[in-house]
């Protein structure tokens, strides 16, 4: 498999970008190739501390601009198509690379997205989502963002394509969908909701019903749907959680003997708590909907996120998530 990696994007750029493609290609054993697209200079310094005997499993594709974190999307991937982002997506279209992903603008990754790779036949708005922890491991949210006006046939869309998300990579398929809303009857919400909750129920056998936001974090269901303005807030608000608590917990263990001694006996369950918070456990996410395989990562990731969302690409492509997502959105007329 052949992966283009967006080697400028995110905070940290190459440093970060080329050693999660190292530790990747290490930890898999395989015979991938990871496109390596950016300054050339910059990579070739990098690579100079990476083993030889993984440089054949790279492969470098020179770009003169790069698109910030704070451009408008729309006239950054206009405006510079000799960009990391904009080539490694074309690469992609052309068929030179089986999947892409980024840490870079993100709002520039779907714009880009859509204009290079076009959308899956049957998808009406592509869709970001995301994990967020749960009581019993995770929880996959959609739409996280990339829809802040979304009708009800988006949201019963982003439900099969999340179902089949998590089925395919999970090997799940006992998995329930939830839609959240303010109360758990159904005709609480608003007119969006009401009227998602009917389509959702019509449609997917394993609709749970309306989750509340206090129960998002105890896992009842595996999959939560809601239009991108409440998901963007939500998961804003779930990012900053793990800091504020680290900040009380540093806050009131003093210089008290006994505090100190409890912290210590705690510091694995807290440790399994960070993680369960940490976005690099996942890697990146996949705008789903778009015709191909495009992965967004946090602008902070680190090496160890880079490399788990390549896992996500090439776990996306010998799965065959899109094919399955196009053969379920075809099969019976999923429309409103």
């Amino acid at each position: 498999m052949r992966i283009a990696l967006d080697v400028m994007g995110g905070d940290h750029g190459p440093d970060v970008t080329i050693d999660g493609a190292y530790h990747f290609l290490k930890e898999q054993k395989s015979a991938d190739t990871v496109v390596l697209i950016g300054d050339r200079y910059k990579i070739d310094e990098k690579l100079k501390h990476i083993p030889e005997i993984f440089h054949q499993n790279f492969e470098i594709i020179h770009t003169s601009e790069n698109i910030g974190m704070n451009e408008s999307p729309i006239e950054a991937v206009k405006l510079k198509k000799n960009s990391s982002m904009v080539v490694g997506l074309q690469l992609h279209k052309e068929g030179k690379a089986d999947a892409f992903v980024s840490a870079g603008n993100t709002g520039a990754q779907l714009a880009a997205s859509l204009l290079s790779l076009g959308r899956i036949k049957g998808v009406k708005r592509p869709g970001i989502g995301t994990f967020l922890p749960s009581e019993k491991g995770w929880v996959f949210l959609i739409d996280a963002g990339a829809n802040v006006d979304s009708k009800p046939v988006h949201l019963l869309q982003f439900a099969v394509m999340a179902n089949i998300f998590v089925a395919d990579l999970f090997e799940n398929n006992n998995i329930k969908i939830g839609l959240l809303n303010i109360g758990e009857e159904e005709k609480k919400g608003n007119e969006l909701t009401t009227a998602t909750y009917q389509l959702l129920k019509k449609h997917l056998p394993n609709f749970y019903g309306n989750i509340e936001g206090g129960d998002i974090l105890k896992g009842k269901t595996e999959i939560i749907i809601c239009d991108g303005f409440a998901g963007n807030i939500l998961l804003k608000m779930a990012e900053s959680i793990m800091g504020v608590l680290v900040k009380s917990i540093k806050k009131n263990i003093g210089n008290n003997l006994f505090t100190n001694l409890g912290a210590l006996l705690v510091k694995p369950a807290f440790s399994e708590l960070k993680r369960g918070y940490d976005y690099q456990e996942h890697g990146g996410v996949p705008l789903l909907g778009v015709n191909g395989i495009s992965i967004i990562c946090h602008g902070k990731s680190s090496s160890k996120a880079i490399k788990n969302a390549l896992l996500v690409a090439k776990n996306m492509d010998s799965k065959k998530v899109n094919h399955h997502i196009s053969d379920r959105l075809n099969e019976e007329i999923i429309d409103a």
